[in-house]
């Protein structure tokens, strides 16, 4: 897939060819600094070094206005402001699931261009995708027009499936949070699908949503009765996987509306994220209604 425009193109070759770099990076950086990362969360010696890196590099493309990133407070502004309409702004989340290093399991990068300033409406986005660092390397970008898998080696993008889409037998199913956190009418629904599906759950976002778009089912990281706006970010996190489960067949939801049609009050806002085949998201919203 040849993106058409070519400042989203730009920003997604830089992102993968960054992506070798950054999972070579993660050898000896698998402590923690002595800080956190505006959500309050512990960050990995990994965690800074790839959002330094990303963001030095996606910055400096002409025709990107604004770079953020969950390990940031602020958005940074390149030069040229989005709402203009002369630039897009870039989300990144540089290494999603970085509480996997210390045990060595899956990883990866999230990131969302969105034609508006941040926060945006997911509805803004123009293209958004994630790098799997799995056994192999891959990248997923989805954009208007397709949903693309790649795989990565070397700097260069190599086609896997050029037309993404999740099958419509779903098969394997994963849920965050803990079983005793979760609000009454989640836990039913819970129980309904693991009778039907297979448990897949590995801890890091992107991983189980690949899980979502390779075999079909669903994922969800709910409201708990500790923390009823969620856990995951909607700009880094909640947004990007929405559009890309969307653009491959499938719906997303906070447990309401999709959730690309939620509207942010803060950078770092949190949300409730399922994503799945349309039926599973469908019992969902009737479960939590």
């Amino acid at each position: 897939m040849t993106v058409s425009d070519p400042v989203v193109e730009d920003i997604v070759a830089t992102i993968s060819r960054s992506a070798t770099e950054i999972r070579q990076g993660l050898i000896g950086r698998r402590g923690t600094v002595d800080e956190e990362n505006p959500s309050g969360e512990t960050q990995a010696k990994a965690d800074v070094w790839a959002d330094e890196l990303l963001g030095e590099r996606l910055a400096g493309i002409d025709g990107v206005g604004q770079y953020a990133s969950e390990e940031r407070a602020d958005v940074v502004d390149c030069g040229v402001d989005p709402a203009d309409g002369d630039a897009y702004a870039v989300a990144v989340d540089p290494l999603d699931g970085s509480s996997n290093l210390k045990s060595n399991n899956t990883m990866g990068t999230i990131f969302g261009v969105y034609d508006a300033a941040l926060p945006a409406r997911g509805e803004t986005l123009v293209a958004a995708g994630f790098v799997l660092y799995g056994p192999i390397t891959t990248m997923v970008i989805a954009t208007e027009e397709t949903v693309a898998e790649y795989e990565l080696s070397g700097g260069e993008r190599n086609v896997v499936d050029d037309d993404v889409t999740l099958p419509d037998e779903p098969v394997v199913y994963g849920f965050g949070g803990r079983v005793p956190d979760w609000p009454a009418d989640f836990r039913e629904y819970a129980r309904e699908i693991e009778d039907e599906l297979k448990l897949r759950y590995g801890g890091a976002l992107i991983g189980d949503v690949n899980q979502v778009l390779t075999y079909g089912g669903t994922f969800g990281y709910p409201g708990l009765e500790s923390r009823p706006e969620g856990k995951l970010r909607l700009q880094f996190e909640g947004n990007p996987i929405g559009y890309v489960v969307e653009r491959a067949g499938g719906r997303s939801s906070n447990g309401d509306r999709s959730l690309l049609a939620v509207e942010p009050d803060a950078l770092h806002d949190r949300t409730p994220v399922h994503v799945g085949n349309d039926e599973l998201i469908e019992r969902l919203e009737a479960a939590l209604a």
